[in-house]
């Protein structure tokens, strides 16, 4: 036997730097035959929103069915904000560090107990526990969104991260009439026992469907970290959410706030000056992040106003001259659009953010809600007008909510997922928080008494409309600061490393030359959705490193009508024109100086701002990126710069296997490059076909195995032609096994089995209390099995492929007996 090792690979050339390609999901490790991650993540958020939604009908009855004072009563629901806000950016580096599938089942079980604490009880405190626990849920968005970018290829992570983005509004929307039609016509704690009964087909749903990701986070937990950011945001959001009823201005709530300042100022130095922060806050404060993040906010300020307003307007009975004079059914039903609409305008993000980028699709999803917050002052005389509200505000905060994780994950590394869009669904409960408080507060003092109640006035819901509406402008106005997403979406980055200025008359090979990072295997060009962390070759440890061929640089005549700075032609390995192929200026600081596609003929033309050293870089589909470095002089016809795009290759094949050389699914293909390191991970399908493109030119080691099977390793070339296949069949391996016996047939204990192979040892083991001995993955056909520890007995096997012997051996004091 000679079994394949690692050993065996192509050893790491000297030099070379040990970067493995970045592999895209669809075709590496991650691709699984089986579906339904998308649905079933989708339904863990559905669960969450149903959890916070379920005791929305019944929030004005509180105080009688727990027997205390309102003031008490709301912290029932005040709980679970805490506890969800507290518990989501934990979650999430729990996730990055320990598994994203782990701790969404975590997240999940603690909501089921939750639940089944609030079903056995109507004691306050047991219920302001129940309730607490239930909030731990809120970490399953953030989790799932992680799993959704390990996990799905890149063309379908638009979509399905907008899905489930927008799942907590679809849940909530969806639950509203349901949980109204449960209070009317049951005990109300049957709204516990069935969030319970959902949670735990979630996670069944989610052991039985959902991988565990491979990506971690390295280093620790960071403990103090949690504990300092869940005092602080204690702090904070009490005093937002019982303001009104302790009183801004009071002692309470000043002295609530200024601890809260203190406490997250000195949390903020502290994960500053820590290796492994729960909070990286250096990433946070990147632009993209941090104003993501604020928009994030507004969006929350938005959601929660039309909650908060039109069940109110829809339940308030009409000799009030205003009220709608509904049942609680009735507006549920007419609340539940809402949630719909989110769930219906996921796909249409994944087009607007596929042609635009997300920040346009933010953008327009503010504008949306601003415009259905602004029809809406005017439209709240009859509940077909609160549909067609709740239709309009749904479709923007879709489309806004559905971009937030798409600009965050845009921005983070792949080990920050679950921190980062912790941290940006926290943001979204604070603005939800300040939403309750703000327009609590004014529906407060905007009110007049009907009976023994009193009732907001509709001109107090004009003006949370009007509040919400202010709140989404100011998140158009700090989106609109979000870098564009031309220069969001590059494909490639370019490292330069250039050792003072190029001397004057060095031309354009006077500097050193760039270093171009492989960035994403498909659409590297145009204003397309961001790429995942581990397609962006900033963030993603494993991106190849390929220096770039020197640039060609020639003065020629300067063309009609070509401005000054740079031109060319982009060609492929045949020299052939690459039409469509996007190039890119950068200077010396690393900024974008210009950008152009190029025509036809390959040639392009761009202007440069000032005379110096620049980067151009050209990338097209089914094209390995290239850079080369250049001088503009500031004068005279441009630097002609010609950049030369390699073919990448594309590799499949079938495995086969079985003793009639049949289709073998689930096969394990792994890819390694010229220095041993894995480039792509995938498994055969159903046929045995398995497909991975697009790959760089160059050698490669090529290694199939499968279960029952021996190994294979091929080392091949991709030349970036036309595709190579590799059809293997892999050879059966045998079994060999029995039991060793002693005088009367009894199993002996303790014998020595060896077994060898033209004089090697292939396999050695000692019985047990049963005599029993097993040697299993044997690829050769002749071999020869003894026994020691009593009298020596040996046999000669002839094993024919794929076969399973089962072989006794007697071993008695007077001879050896064959078996």
């Amino acid at each position: 036997m000679t079994p394949t090792t690692t050993d065996q690979l192509p050893g790491r050339a000297a030099g070379t730097p040990a970067a493995p390609l970045v592999p895209d999901p669809a075709v590496g490790g991650h691709r699984r035959a089986r579906g339904g991650i998308v649905p079933v993540l989708a339904f863990s958020g559905i669960v969450v929103a149903v959890m916070q939604t379920l005791l929305v009908p019944v929030i004005k009855d509180l105080p009688v069915l727990l027997n205390t004072a309102p003031s008490n009563a709301t912290w029932v629901m005040t709980a679970t904000l805490l506890a969800g806000a507290v518990s989501t950016p934990i979650m999430g580096r729990l996730g990055d560090l320990y598994g994203k599938r782990r701790m969404l089942l975590t997240s999940l079980a603690v909501m089921v107990v939750g639940s089944l604490v609030c079903g056995f009880t109507s004691d306050l405190i047991t219920m302001i526990v129940g309730r607490a626990l239930q909030g731990f849920a809120m970490g399953a968005i953030p989790l799932g969104i992680g799993i959704m970018r390990d996990e799905l290829p890149r063309e379908r992570l638009g979509s399905a991260m907008g899905l489930m983005s927008s799942s907590i509004g679809v849940g909530g929307g969806l639950a509203l009439p349901v949980a109204a039609l449960v209070a009317q016509h049951a005990d109300w704690h049957t709204l516990f026992f069935g969030a319970a009964g959902l949670g735990v087909l979630s996670m069944l749903l989610t052991f039985l469907i959902v991988p565990e990701s491979a990506v971690r986070a390295r280093g620790r937990f960071d403990v103090a970290g949690a504990l300092g950011l869940s005092a602080g945001l204690v702090a904070l959001l009490l005093p937002i959410t019982k303001g009104s009823d302790w009183g801004w201005g009071s002692p309470t709530t000043l002295a609530l706030f200024g601890v809260a300042a203190l406490i997250l100022v000195l949390w903020g130095v502290m994960e500053l000056r820590i290796a492994d922060p729960l909070v990286d806050l250096r990433t946070t404060a990147r632009r993209e992040v941090l104003l993501t993040n604020l928009a994030s906010i507004t969006v929350g300020v938005a959601f929660y106003a039309i909650s908060l307003v039109l069940p109110q307007l829809l339940q308030l009975p009409e000799s009030t001259g205003y009220g709608l004079g509904q049942s609680m059914v009735v507006a549920g039903l007419c609340m539940a659009p809402l949630g719909l609409t989110m769930m219906l305008v996921a796909p249409l993000y994944a087009r607007i953010a596929a042609r635009r980028g997300p920040k346009v699709s933010l953008l327009l999803g503010m504008l949306i809600i601003a415009i259905g917050y602004g029809a809406g002052i005017g439209l709240m005389s009859a509940p077909w007008q609160t549909v067609i509200i709740a239709v309009v505000v749904g479709a923007g905060i879709g489309l806004a909510y559905s971009s937030l994780p798409a600009l965050i994950i845009g921005a983070v590394d792949p080990s920050e997922t679950g921190a980062a869009n912790g941290l940006n669904t926290l943001m979204r409960s604070i603005g939800t928080s300040v939403s309750s408080a703000v327009i609590g507060m004014v529906l407060a003092h905007m009110s007049q008494p009907m009976g023994p109640v009193t009732v907001p006035t509709m001109a107090g819901f004009r003006v949370s409309f009007l509040i919400a509406t202010a709140a989404v402008i100011v998140g158009v106005a700090l989106a609109s600061f979000l870098p564009s997403p031309r220069q969001a979406s590059r494909p490639t980055l370019v490292a330069q490393s250039t050792d003072g200025d190029a001397e004057e008359g060095s031309g354009a090979g006077g500097a050193a030359e760039p270093a171009v990072r492989t960035a994403e295997f498909s659409k590297p060009a145009g204003p397309a959705e961001p790429a995942p962390s581990w397609a962006r070759s900033a963030a993603a440890p494993d991106a190849t490193l390929v220096p770039s061929a020197p640039a060609e640089a020639t003065a020629t005549e300067e063309p009609a009508g070509t401005r000054t700075g740079f031109a060319g032609r982009v060609l492929d390995s045949s020299g052939a024109p690459v039409p469509g192929a996007s190039i890119t200026l950068i200077d010396r600081q690393g900024r974008q100086a210009g950008v152009t596609t190029a025509a036809a003929d390959g040639r392009y033309a761009l202007a440069a701002p000032a005379a110096g050293t620049y980067v151009l870089t050209g990338a097209a589909p089914g094209h390995t990126p290239y850079a080369a470095s250049a001088l503009y002089r500031g004068e005279g016809a441009p630097a002609q710069v010609d950049l030369l795009l390699a073919a990448t290759g594309r590799l499949g094949g079938v495995v086969l296997g079985g003793p009639e050389g049949a289709p073998l699914a689930g096969g394990s293909i792994v890819l390694t490059d010229a220095a041993g390191e894995v480039v792509v991970r995938t498994t055969s399908g159903a046929d045995g076909e398995w497909d991975v493109a697009p790959l760089p030119p160059g050698p490669y080691t090529l290694v199939l195995s499968a279960p029952g099977h021996q190994p294979q390793a091929r080392a091949l070339e991709l030349s970036g032609g036309e595709p190579e296949r590799q059809d293997i069949r892999l050879r059966l391996t045998t079994t060999v096994r029995g039991t060793v016996r002693g005088p009367h047939g009894r199993p002996l204990a303790d014998a020595a089995v060896t077994l060898v192979e033209d004089g090697t040892v292939a396999g050695h083991t000692v019985t047990g209390p049963d005599g029993v001995f097993a040697f299993s993955d044997l690829s050769g056909s002749h071999y020869t099995l003894t026994a020691a520890g009593y009298p020596p007995h040996a046999v000669g096997i002839s094993l024919a492929g794929g076969a399973h012997e089962l072989l006794d051996l007697d071993l008695a004091q007077p001879s050896a007996a064959t078996g």
